[in-house]
């Protein structure tokens, strides 16, 4: 199975593409979609729609895996995380792709096996789950990737939902 994970922002989505045959899981790519801080923001939107279509292209994953939408502190960031979300669900969509969506808990607990993880620990774990020289940078690539992980290891396809 081979899963894209896309951690969204407006500024910054990252993306990561992770293989598992079996146990075995492999790195193929991970990056960053970025946007420019001075573009309107519907410009922003459509970068990211359109660099979202052509990673599901280049990579023809079989799913990909978002974080579920949490709001912490800032309802305003959450809003636009939710719209960069949207797009990448619209991209997915319209690829006829799969969506798994997982919160920051089931992450972390796919991937290091304990909800509390640091994001430290859930970048070690990624090094070391595949085979990595070093940890995967950025910290949002190094997200979708450990999205990507959780995908795998929960091997559950469907609509993207809300629980």
């Amino acid at each position: 199975m081979r899963v894209l994970g896309f951690d969204p922002g407006t500024a910054t989505t990252g993306y990561g593409v992770v293989e598992g045959k079996g146990t075995r899981l492999t790195h193929i790519a991970h990056g960053i979609i970025a946007t420019p801080p001075g573009q309107p923001f519907a410009t922003r939107l459509r970068t990211i729609f359109e660099e979202s279509q052509a990673l599901i292209a280049r990579y023809e994953p079989d799913a990909v895996a978002v974080e579920k939408l949490y709001f912490s502190r800032n309802v305003t960031t959450g809003i636009t995380v939710a719209q960069a979300r949207g797009v990448i669900a619209l991209a997915c969509e319209l690829a006829g792709k799969p969506i798994g969506e997982f919160s920051p808990l089931e992450v972390k607990n796919a991937v290091v096996g304990y909800g509390k993880a640091t994001k430290q620990q859930v970048q070690d774990m990624v090094k070391i789950l595949l085979n990595l020289e070093d940890r995967p940078r950025p910290d949002d690539a190094a997200d979708a990737i450990a999205l990507a992980i959780c995908q795998i290891h929960a091997g559950r396809l469907g609509a993207l939902h809300d629980r």
